[in-house]
């Protein structure tokens, strides 16, 4: 097994690296850099740029406009936009449900829908958990009611991140109450701007307004906009999970995430601790493991061969390691972390710090990335899952 890259390959990361440099806005760069809080207008202007070039969805075959690059190439252009400091592409409209659409939809579903995920111009929101159906996601109650050539839809979506921007939703609904719960589940695609819904802010520990409640009282949506057959949404929900479940992972924002803990702990001076550069040590194996495990999957995909189904184990280590990576850094800063300065977190902010400037994100990184083990399917069932298929228990 060689995991090393081609010349080709070599290459093909020199071309991308060349073009982010080129067309990442430096403010936005620094801004992921260092942990400072971006606007609508960053994440969405990257991904026009992105959109602009073709490369937003880059993992797209080409007869849907997208490269149709091979998974190594996929790879290195990830890597290389973790590298240069580029916004994560929000994978709601390009590595969710366009998936879904492009493998369910039909061709008008195709038409309509794909141009404006590719093009970045179209903000789309993801409508799975409810209050109390989260890993249990089969016991959802959003209620859709076929009536002519509409359903009618009722309910509540929670944890609905950036929701407040969203232009469209795609949701599972409820459309029957027999047989088991997953077999009445259809995959239903959303106008936002539908009268009767209502985005409700959740704002989160650090003051922010990152997740939503959104609701739908007697929302009115074409029945054209239903994505393959009724009742056969749970099929459509887990082949979009896969995709979820591995960009959760994000090995390249690790590997980025990893130097700036380096950086943190050598101007707190706690680099030259052997223990706590030990812990560092520790959390970089860990790192380059889950790296290896990605190399694995690319280099079976590429040699033809049955790649393993590692998308919950990916999920389940990639988490796990943003929180220890952020845990590091709080601990790297010691009491500097703790206080939190809201307006701190703006780029160009001229006010006094409690510390150096890049203690300011620290505290409220590590309590939000508490959720990494939540979202996406948590981790003690992800791990009940992977234990079925991998040991057959």
């Amino acid at each position: 097994m060689d995991l090393n890259f081609t010349p080709e390959e070599l290459a093909f990361r020199e071309e991308v690296r060349a073009w982010v440099a080129s067309s990442l806005p430096k403010e936005t760069s620094h801004k992921v850099h260092n942990a400072l809080r971006l606007s609508r207008e960053d994440q969405q202007g990257w991904q026009k740029i992105l959109g602009k070039k073709g490369w937003l969805g880059y993992n797209w075959p080409t007869q849907f406009g997208g490269p149709g690059w091979n998974s190594v190439q996929k790879h290195l252009f990830e890597e290389e936009c973790a590298r240069a400091g580029a916004p994560r592409i929000l994978p709601f409209g390009p590595v969710m449900v366009a998936p879904v659409i492009m493998a369910f939809g039909n061709a008008e579903q195709h038409k309509r829908f794909l141009p404006g995920i590719a093009s970045g111009e179209v903000w789309w929101s993801q409508g799975y958990s409810e209050p109390g159906s989260g890993s249990d996601l089969a016991s959802l109650k959003t209620r859709a009611e076929r009536r002519g050539d509409k359903y009618i839809v009722n309910g509540q979506k929670t944890w609905t991140t950036l929701g407040q921007y969203g232009e469209w939703i795609f949701c599972l609904v409820r459309t029957s109450n027999e047989g088991k719960p997953q077999t009445g589940i259809s995959f239903l695609l959303i106008d936002m701007k539908s009268p009767g819904i209502t985005v409700r802010p959740i704002i989160t520990l650090d003051g922010e307004h990152e997740v939503n409640e959104v609701f739908f009282d007697n929302v009115e949506v074409p029945a054209e906009n239903l994505i393959g057959e009724e009742n056969k949404g749970w099929t459509y929900a887990k082949h979009l999970l896969a995709h979820e479940r591995t960009n959760i992972a994000d090995v390249n924002r690790a590997k980025r995430e990893l130097e700036r803990l380096k950086r943190i702990a050598k101007s707190e001076s706690v680099y030259d601790d052997a223990r706590f550069r030990d812990q560092i040590a520790l959390l970089e194996i860990d790192v380059v493991a889950l790296e290896m495990m990605v190399l694995r999957v690319l280099w079976a995909e590429k040699s033809g061969k049955q790649s393993l189904d590692v998308a919950g184990l990916l999920k389940i280590r990639g988490s796990e390691i943003q929180q220890r990576y952020s845990e590091l850094m709080m601990l790297a800063a010691g009491p500097y972390s703790v206080p939190f300065v809201k307006e701190a977190m703006e780029a160009g902010w001229q006010g006094d710090y409690v510390g150096a400037a890049h203690c300011a994100p620290l505290a409220a990184t590590y309590f939000n990335y508490r959720k990494t083990t939540i979202y996406g399917g948590s981790n003690e069932v992800q791990r009940n899952i992977v234990s079925a298929t991998v040991l057959g228990s």
